[in-house]
């Protein structure tokens, strides 16, 4: 009998063994390249080599070299960045709850020796769990479903650094070109006051409109001392996105934001494409159904958690007869008195109910937020459009009109300082609307695909949670 039991136990674990999941060679990587490629079109890599680690060091060497694009800030962060490299080795955990999840439970051997008055007794047992056998199948599926869903929050947040980038890379840049802008416009408030200051010795400027000189050069410094700040910041913000040390700091920038599209991207089904393709969506999709087989799995335990079977094989050497053999089995399960497992099962319905609503919540959101994203993009669009096809334009020729009037002397120079100042006050709203436009930008791909800021928040949210380990019924 005992010979049986262990024959049973172990044909029942080379079945189940023969279904197990191995380790992939990529750590998971490859669902996550693909979703990632599909939305963002760049390369990622998990480095968990040396030679690996050369092979990404001398991409962003290459990359650094020539004058970073948006594009190439995102893909240098993808690369480089630690903070993700941190994500897909939590994805590498995750693996390990997966096959870990699929290998059936080690049987368990036990010997014991009894002796005394000239006798001796040697009993030995093989245990196995039986019900976890039997919900193997069961739980290696959970585990698979809770495994993608690791995949997808680490495509989530690669997506979610790439979107980071792309707005810190948009504030660097409009912020370079804004101090450009103040310096230029500090140097001719600068000779203004200067002239000004002639001009009141002379007694042909009266202290009122001195003053009014050397306001505009006192603000006008201020601006410039304040964007030189923000300027400097969102530059070391792009660069801990990016991942740079000491010899990357010197990465070389454009001075200017990029012109406008021709025309603004036409999105008819936004909301469609949306809850299609967010991922966070994808990930509450798959929770939802991981929540619902661990909901038929409690159920189908219910009133039994604790199945063992055990074979056991004793010999017993009694000093006044011949040694003698027993063999036999031993079963142990619980007899659900006090808790017929309606706790358990309590639990994992309103788990289930939890998951649903929320994710009803998230998909409701999804559609308003993609509206709002598109909306915002467009009026964007618009507004920088205006300014670049009608302020600026208009700017620019009544600033030579003032400037002939000037050299014909129908104006004074303190008319055409007050146009100078007002074409400064448009051409900072221009950069502003062109910056408000490239985050708009950023911010519709991010709802459409997901990606965006955590509610924690901070300068590295690539942080995912490892997939939770199956919650079956023993």
């Amino acid at each position: 009998m005992t010979r049986h039991l262990a024959r049973g136990l172990l044909v029942i674990t080379a079945l189940s063994v023969s279904g197990c999941a191995a380790f992939s060679p990529d750590g998971g990587m490859t669902g996550v390249s693909d979703l990632t490629s599909q939305a963002i079109n760049k390369d990622v890599a998990f480095v968990r080599t040396a030679e690996g680690a050369s092979a990404v060091d001398a991409r962003v060497r290459q990359l650094l070299s020539r004058t970073l694009s948006a594009e190439t800030a995102v893909q240098i962060a993808l690369l480089n960045n630690k903070g993700l490299q941190a994500a897909y080795n939590e994805l590498a955990l995750a693996e390990t709850d997966l096959v870990e999840q699929s290998l059936p439970p080690n049987p368990v051997f036990a010997v014991s020796r009894i002796t005394g008055n000239g006798a001796s007794e040697i009993e030995r047992q093989v245990v196995g769990d039986i019900l976890a056998l039997a919900t193997l199948p069961f739980r290696s599926d959970i585990a698979r479903d809770r495994f993608r869903g690791a995949q997808l929050r680490a495509a989530l947040a690669t997506l979610r650094l790439a979107a980071d980038v792309r707005r810190a890379y948009v504030r660097t840049v409009a912020a370079n070109e804004m101090v450009a802008l103040l310096t230029d416009a500090k140097a001719t408030a600068e000779s203004t006051a200067q002239l000004a200051v002639k001009l009141g010795e002379t007694g042909s400027l009266n202290k009122l409109d001195q003053a009014r000189e050397q306001v505009f050069y006192a603000e006008t410094t201020a601006d410039l001392a304040t964007a030189r700040q923000a300027a400097a910041s969102a530059r070391e913000r792009l660069a801990r996105l990016m991942g740079l040390w000491d010899d990357g700091l010197d990465f070389r920038l454009p001075d200017r934001l990029p012109p406008l599209p021709r025309r603004p991207q036409a999105l008819p089904s936004i909301e469609v494409d949306a809850v299609a393709h967010r991922i966070d969506l994808q990930i509450a999709r798959l929770e939802l159904a991981a929540l619902a087989k661990a909901l038929n799995l409690t159920e189908a335990t219910r009133f039994v958690t604790l199945l063992d079977l055990a074979g056991i094989s004793r010999r017993t050497q009694d000093p006044e007869g011949p040694p003698f053999r027993e063999r036999g089995f031993d079963v142990q399960f619980q007899i659900p008195i006090f808790d017929g497992g309606e706790v358990r099962v309590r639990q994992a319905a309103e788990t289930y109910n939890l998951a649903f609503n929320r994710l009803t919540e998230r998909a409701v959101n999804v559609r308003s937020e993609a509206r709002d994203a598109y909306r915002i993009y467009r009026s964007t669009y618009d507004i920088a459009g205006h300014y670049q096809r009608e302020i600026i334009p208009l700017r620019k020729i009544i600033t030579e009109e003032m400037q002939l009037r000037f050299s014909s002397m129908q104006v004074d120079i303190f008319a055409l300082l007050t146009e100078a100042r007002q074409r400064l006050a448009a051409l900072r709203g221009a950069i502003d609307a062109r910056q408000r436009f490239f985050l708009a930008q950023a911010d519709l791909q991010t709802a459409v695909n997901g990606g965006g800021v955590p509610a924690a928040g901070g300068d590295n949210p690539t942080t995912i949670a490892a997939a939770a380990p199956a919650a079956g019924g023993h």
